[in-house]
């Protein structure tokens, strides 16, 4: 689905944006902004005026000062390995890279935190402070690229999320271009800074309140152990009710994954891991001090095979246990393997009812003749079913989307959401209003305007219609999938 192209910009403009980060910094020709089309959900497309990748805070803001001269949208982007179209372009407006602004500024050890720019991997966070034995807790699973600019957009989580928290739980602090081209900060290095929470209101945002140019991070010491267990279940009915088990027993791993057996053999078809061919699987983390962690460990054990584990597989050592991790943070891109195509779907439901979505979701799959595979975040209940199919056959790639759909309304259903970690960007939007009254979205909205009266940062996103501010004008931005024609899927 690929909005339709805006006519380009003039050579005056392109020239101005060049003139503030460099000749070799400003892309616009169309051969080569096909690259900017899309974030990683590809089924969504649209070609920016231009793209524009500042090397310092100074740079965007006279970047965006510029794009508001012009009355043209920005939407701001870090690796765009985000899953819901967060940064789906904005035909022929500003696409604003981050990418290149990637310094760690500073660290504070005594305190606890650090400074970074927006660019700066998420991976490379815990790999800087490692030798002193800390690290950064969110860990999603697309670590290896994707930055923290990208994560504080899309409030990220990651398999440990369920005892460590989400970004939002780590963001102390951020230095944020507004649509003014003003750099103000929120929050800052302190644990509770005196004020409104507005540090709180931007985690999560997805780019619509201004551009993150800086961000001050909470850091942890390394436990001092960490035991891990692979544990295999006829289904995921048992699956979910091991999960159940051990959470009711007060015990709060550092994470708990499900897969099913479609995710399985998906991951060993990737990565040639010796997991045996299961109706569902659980990787588990614990970890704290050495005498708590081996009690704690021994318990989530005992609960698993009460719950009606085959079979228990404990790491014999950190390389076997990296092994283990490296086949589930694998999970979405093994999907590959099997399929031709495919939708990431994320959504989110009360652990007590995991077997029941389940089944539910496998009984959707049998009816649209579709191939559903899950994994997921099991002690918090975030999804994650992948529905499969091939764009070569007519009609399958709308059945798919649909399908997606049908499950996003049965998280709500369930007493979930619509979103765990992904955000709602383009492909969410219409879904909005299932959880939301017109009320409750026009008091979102009201956040929105006083940071963006003008409505350019990001527009089109997370609301499910273009929503202005009063009587300002505004930039009107279809819908990716009203301007397909399908604006009624699902």
């Amino acid at each position: 689905m690929e909005a339709p192209a805006a006519p380009p910009l003039s050579p005056e403009v392109i020239a101005r944006f060049a003139a503030i980060v460099g000749r070799r910094k400003c892309i616009w020709r169309r051969d080569e902004l096909r690259t900017y089309e899309s974030d990683a959900l590809t089924t969504f497309r649209a070609q920016p005026g231009v793209v524009v990748l500042p090397g310092s805070r100074d740079e965007v803001v006279a970047v965006v000062k510029l794009a508001g001269r012009e009355g043209l949208p920005i939407v701001p982007r870090g690796s765009g390995t985000g899953l819901s179209g967060g940064a789906l372009p904005v035909p022929g407006g500003v696409l604003l890279g981050l990418s290149r602004m990637k310094r760690i500024l500073e660290i504070d050890f005594d305190n606890q935190w650090m400074r970074v720019e927006p660019g700066v991997i998420n991976l490379e966070i815990s790999r800087r402070l490692a030798p002193r034995g800390y690290y950064y807790a969110p860990d999603p699973s697309s670590q290896q690229v994707c930055t923290i600019g990208g994560n504080v957009a899309e409030n990220s989580g990651g398999a440990h999320c369920l005892k460590y928290g989400f970004t939002t739980n780590h963001v102390l602090g951020a230095t944020i271009v507004l649509p003014d081209g003003e750099m103000v900060e929120l929050g800052g290095p302190v644990a509770e800074p005196i004020g409104y929470d507005l540090r709180g209101a931007l985690v999560g945002s997805e780019g619509t309140l201004g551009v993150v140019v800086e961000v001050v991070l909470r850091i942890l010491r390394r436990p001092e152990a960490t035991r891990t267990f692979f544990a295999t279940f006829p289904s995921t009915d048992e699956a979910g009710n091991a999960v159940s088990l051990i959470i009711a027993a007060g015990i709060v791993p550092a994470a708990i994954e499900m897969m099913d057996r479609l995710a399985i053999v998906a991951i060993k078809a990737a990565t040639g891991v010796d997991w045996p061919d299961v109706g569902a699987a659980l990787l588990m983390d614990v970890d704290g001090p050495s005498a708590e962690v081996e009690h704690t460990a021994a318990e989530a054990n005992r609960l698993a095979r009460e719950a009606g584990a085959l079979e228990i597989r404990v790491p014999r050592d950190a390389a076997e246990r990296d092994t283990m991790w490296r086949g589930r943070k694998s999970a979405f891109a093994a999907v590959g393997r099997i399929s031709p195509n495919y939708v990431v779907q994320d959504g989110v439901i009360p652990r007590s009812e995991i077997a029941k979505v389940l089944r539910a979701i496998d009984e959707l799959a049998s009816s649209r003749g579709l191939r559903i595979a899950n994994v997921f975040h099991a002690g918090d209940g975030n999804l994650h079913p992948l529905v499969l199919y091939d764009a070569a056959i007519p009609g399958q790639e709308a059945l798919a989307e649909a399908t997606a759909g049908e499950i996003l309304k049965l998280c709500v259903a369930s007493g979930g959401s619509i979103t765990g970690e992904h955000g709602v960007g383009a492909d969410k939007a219409m879904y909005m209003g299932e959880m939301f009254s017109d009320a409750d979205l026009a008091t979102m909205n009201l956040l929105r305007c006083a940071f963006d009266p003008e409505v350019r940062m990001n527009p089109g996103k997370v609301f499910p219609t273009p929503r202005l501010c009063g009587d300002r004008p505004g930039i009107y931005v279809a819908h990716p999938t009203e301007v397909a024609g399908l604006a009624g899927r699902g």
